[in-house]
């Protein structure tokens, strides 16, 4: 048997419940993770949130893109993107689905090598922030010489947008509360406070206005400010889907769906070296047990402190 974290229903938090399951033997292209950490992002609550819509003929619903862990089984034929996959090794899982688990089955294909040097914690709550930042930075092409304005610049994908726009050449302010002004300073950006007056402060930085928007936040203000201060209105670009960015231009990355995941695949192994030689951090804020899953989304809902959440098997 296995435990698995499900959504009984729609609704918040109060709606998640720690399952038994049965554990299922590996099919052909198939391996078998003992999990030892697992990423948490708010796509995870807002998918039995009802924000994504609901349909009850898929619940009880399993949580979770992410997770890091050890090879316990290998079926046959079974590889990964970088080559062969044997037991015991230790790996990071991206993109799967429903890994709040202790124990999943997943194809070879999201397999990748772990680092020795990159801790657990990080590992597990690596790919899925870092490979979105990609494909922002892609889709708004930003590359040497780009004043770059970044929306949510202490979160999990804005953080990832600032270390990876800086190794690209480019400028960045980004926006946060003033008690993560010293973590933005600290990862290459110069930091704003969002709020009443925010694209005024920005000007004062970028009189001539920015190259281009990465926006996390989704919230009106970032959106207007965005498309009064970017110079070309084909490179904004948020990861947060609604009529609002769209009406007003932005280019919209991170959809679900095997299109929309095909970008940050492509960004896997890249990013997992950067971050086994030390070139971007995945900074961990909490860590919470499996069992507390309910209480990590409703802190996740919450103004928390900079970084990651990662559930423990």
């Amino acid at each position: 048997m296995s435990r698995r974290v499900v959504a009984r229903a729609y609704g918040g938090p109060e709606v998640l419940a720690v399952v038994d399951a049965e554990a299922v033997n590996p099919a052909p292209g198939e391996v078998v993770i003992e999990v030892r950490a697992i990423g948490v992002n708010p796509i995870d609550y807002k998918l039995y949130s009802g924000a994504c819509g609901a349909d009850p003929d898929v619940l009880p619903m399993g949580l979770g893109s992410e997770a890091a862990g050890i090879v316990g089984e290998v079926g046959d034929s079974a590889a990964g993107p970088v080559g062969p996959i044997s037991v015991g090794d230790e790996v990071i899982v991206y993109p799967v689905s429903e890994s709040y688990a202790d124990r999943l089955v997943v194809s070879g294909d999201s397999v990748i090598p772990k680092p020795a040097s990159l801790p657990w914690n990080e590992a597990a709550g690596l790919l899925a922030v870092g490979a979105t930042a990609v494909d922002t930075l892609d889709t708004a092409n930003v590359g040497t010489g780009d004043l770059l304005l970044v929306h949510g610049a202490s979160g999990g994908v804005g953080s990832f947008v600032v270390q990876l726009g800086r190794a690209r050449g480019a400028t960045i302010i980004g926006t946060a509360r003033p008690e993560h002004h010293d973590y933005v300073r600290s990862l290459g950006a110069t930091p704003v406070s969002y709020g009443a007056g925010l694209d005024d402060r920005v000007r004062v930085l970028a009189p001539d206005g920015v190259d281009a928007v990465i926006d996390t936040a989704g919230s009106d203000e970032a959106i207007d400010v965005s498309v009064d201060l970017v110079r070309d209105r084909s490179r904004l670009v948020t990861t947060v889907p609604g009529p609002r960015p769209a009406e007003a231009g932005f280019r919209i990355v991170g959809a679900l769906g095997p299109e929309g995941m095909e970008p940050r695949k492509r960004a896997r192994v890249f990013l997992v070296d950067l971050a086994g030689n030390g070139d971007v951090r995945v900074r961990v804020a909490r860590t919470y047990a499996l069992t507390e899953a309910a209480r990590a989304h409703a802190d996740l809902r919450k103004p928390h402190a900079a970084g990651k959440f990662i559930l423990l098997p």
